[in-house]
């Protein structure tokens, strides 16, 4: 069973940056995809950013250009840098991972946390 908490949300104006984290309680070396995602109000969880098979990064469209997504393999941490955000990125932001064991595949959420970006 693994455990991902992320931190680093909080309030910040239109134009500006924040960095979340999210701490991964289980080896990088099962996990075949792990990332981001996020939850509007009132809309459905979209993806943000992932590492996918092979280490490869894929974005949303909303995304490219203004975040980045990295990994630290040896303190088992996982980042979101988020330049230029808008109102609109406003949500609850959560840390994911995909893990596989044993031709089985376990998919593991944070508890999320809060970005509001204000104009």
């Amino acid at each position: 069973q693994a455990q991902l908490v992320e931190s680093g949300g909080g309030l910040v104006q239109a134009g500006g940056s924040l960095r979340l984290s999210c701490a991964v309680s289980i080896s990088f070396h099962s996990i075949n995809r792990m990332g981001w995602y996020r939850q509007a109000p009132g809309k459905e969880r979209e993806l943000v950013a992932d590492f996918v098979d092979g280490g490869s990064t894929i974005y949303a469209d909303s995304a490219k250009g203004r975040f980045t997504i990295s990994r630290d393999n040896a303190k088992n941490m996982v980042y979101l840098y988020m330049n230029s955000l808008k109102p609109e990125d406003t949500a609850v932001y959560y840390c994911h991972a995909d893990q596989l064991v044993g031709g089985n595949k376990y998919d593991y959420w944070g508890r999320g946390t809060q970005v509001t970006v204000f104009s």
